[in-house]
């Protein structure tokens, strides 16, 4: 049994002689294990990088819609407001006032009018935008 047995060549001094191969040297040196891990470590790095670039978009897209949601969820619960104020009474009667022109049993309306001929501050600014400044002050002084 001890003939099939491979032993490796021991030299003189006691040390393993070890084959001269190009492959041998070069598989077994440091670089190529350091070439081998840095591969492995850019085929589990890249992936979890762009796994997790994809994983903050998401996030930012749902932070987005979560947004919308709250507003979409404040508008209506403004419009429930309006819905309900605008079926009650009190509603009723201020629109029955301002378009009817209707009264309470014992008010008095009062309605205060312009008269035609009389000057609005629209109408003062129309004609003192279009003035220069000299007679603006005759006016005020001497009219």
């Amino acid at each position: 049994m001890d003939k099939h047995k491979i032993h490796p060549r021991v030299l003189a001094s006691g040390q393993i002689q070890k084959p001269n191969n190009f492959f041998y040297r070069f598989f077994s040196s440091q670089r190529f294990l350091a070439i081998v891990g840095l591969v492995f470590l850019l085929l589990i790095v890249l992936p979890l990088a762009q796994t997790y670039t994809q994983k903050r978009l998401v996030e930012k897209e749902i932070n987005g819609v979560k947004k919308e949601i709250s507003d979409f969820e404040s508008t209506n619960q403004d419009l429930k407001e309006m819905i309900s104020y605008l079926q009650s009474d009190q509603s009723l009667e201020d629109q029955a006032r301002l378009n009817l022109n209707l009264k309470k049993p014992g008010e008095t309306v009062i309605v205060i009018e312009t008269p035609k001929g009389s000057t609005t501050t629209d109408d003062i600014n129309k004609t003192t935008a279009s003035e220069t400044n000299f007679t603006k002050w005759w006016h005020y002084f001497f009219d």
